[in-house]
C-alpha cells in the first residue's frame, strides 16, 4: 500500500493533486475523502472531476447527500455523508446510484459508513497548514482494507 504525503500552496495545486489523482483512478474506483471543514476536499474533487472530462460546475453535495457529473468515458460521483450518522436508518440502495461499474465515486466523510465503503481503493486525507497551504496524504488501499470511523 503505498502513501503519498504532500503539501498545496493553494487551491489551484490542490486541484491539479486531483486532475493527478484522477489519472490512477479505474472504472467503478471509490476514494474516501477526510479533512476538517475547508480542508480542500471539494477542491480537490473538482480537480479530479475535470481531468476526468466533467465540464459542469463542481460544487459540494453537502445537503443533497451526492451529485452525479457525466465524464469523458465514466460518471464522477461526489458523495458528502456528514450529515448522516451512519447507513443503517437509511434506504439500503442509498449508494447504489453511486457506486459500481461506470462510476467513480468521491466520499468526503465516510465516517459510520466504512463497512458499505470497504472496497474504497484510494484514501485521501486533507490537513490546514495555515493560509491556503494544505497537507494532503493520498493513500492505495488494499482490497477490503477497513479503516477507523474516523471523520
Amino acid at each position: 500500500m503505498a502513501v503519498r504525503i504532500l503539501e498545496t500552496s493553494d487551491p489551484v495545486a490542490t486541484e491539479s493533486l486531483g486532475a493527478e489523482l484522477a489519472q490512477k483512478l479505474s472504472d467503478g474506483d471509490v476514494v474516501l475523502l477526510r479533512g476538517e471543514l475547508g480542508s480542500g476536499k471539494t477542491t480537490l474533487v473538482r480537480g479530479a472531476a475535470r481531468a476526468l472530462g466533467v465540464n459542469d460546475a463542481v460544487t459540494s453535495p453537502t445537503f443533497a447527500i451526492g451529485h452525479r457529473y457525466r465524464g469523458r468515458e465514466v460518471t464522477v460521483c461526489h458523495l458528502d455523508l456528514y450529515r448522516l450518522a451512519g447507513l443503517q436508518g437509511e434506504e439500503p440502495e442509498m449508494l447504489a446510484d453511486y457506486l459500481g461499474p461506470g462510476r467513480i465515486a468521491f466520499v468526503e466523510w465516510p465516517g459510520d459508513a466504512e463497512a458499505e465503503l470497504a472496497t474504497a481503493r484510494w484514501s485521501v486525507t486533507l490537513q490546514h497548514r495555515g493560509g491556503d497551504r494544505r497537507s494532503v496524504q493520498v493513500q492505495e488501499r488494499s482490497a477490503g482494507e477497513a479503516q477507523g470511523p474516523e471523520r
